[in-house]
């Protein structure tokens, strides 16, 4: 399953449009904020995914019936420019479990390509839950696969859901082929050009550095 965000009419086409544009992000404050944003709306589709079951609510005047969550996700972000996307998730998520990866790209010496490597985790146990791995850009998708594979040492989900705000065509597929089936797709918008260098094109450039300040 794909959910794509901008395939239908709605304020985050407001969110998505002002993260790629070059005037509106030079102003990191909002560029982070509207990645919030966006996890904030990705938090409420994709729960109503999960398993709901009636309670008791006792109000001054009575008690009323309310479908509440009997679950809540472990919410995996891939470090650094997944933060604010993580915490809109949280905003809404806000019993959830946290799960943060370190993953770069590691380029080889006088060549274009690049190696993804995995080098920090910190997570609870998964075993069982629902797991969300959230990332703003997802361009191989080769990130996303070593990070749920390095995830699999604190047990096997239930589920699985990526989030990510763009994504290029060959990265979806490629996470479609190698995540197990049944994973779920949220996703802002798809572009389908990638440069060689693997950035999304049209994209929105780096998202790191876009929110935190560039980096040597």
């Amino acid at each position: 399953m794909v959910v794509e965000l901008n395939q239908s009419n709605s304020v985050a086409n407001r969110f998505l449009a002002e993260l790629r544009d070059v005037q509106v992000q030079k102003d990191p404050l909002r560029f982070r904020r509207n990645l919030e944003r966006l996890g904030e709306i990705f938090a409420y589709e994709l729960s109503k995914t999960l398993a709901y079951g009636e309670q008791d609510v006792v109000s001054p005047l009575g008690v009323a019936k309310a479908m509440l969550p009997v679950e809540q996700p472990v919410i995996c972000t891939i470090l650094r420019a997944g933060l604010p996307l993580h915490q809109g998730l949280l905003n809404y998520f806000d019993r959830a479990d946290n799960a943060f990866v370190s993953a770069y790209r590691k380029h080889r010496k006088g060549e274009d390509g690049f190696d993804v490597e995995v080098e920090y985790l910190s997570s609870p146990s998964i075993d069982d839950r629902v797991l969300i791995i959230s990332d703003p850009m997802l361009a191989t998708g080769r990130s996303m696969v070593l990070v749920y594979k390095a995830m699999l040492r604190m047990g096997r989900p239930k589920a699985i859901h990526v989030v990510s705000v763009i994504a290029s065509t060959e990265g979806v597929e490629f996470a479609r082929q190698h995540l197990p089936p049944g994973t779920r797709f949220w996703l802002g918008a798809v572009d389908e050009e990638m440069t060689a260098e693997a950035y999304i094109v049209p994209g929105l450039g780096d998202a790191g550095d876009l929110a935190y300040g560039s980096k040597e």
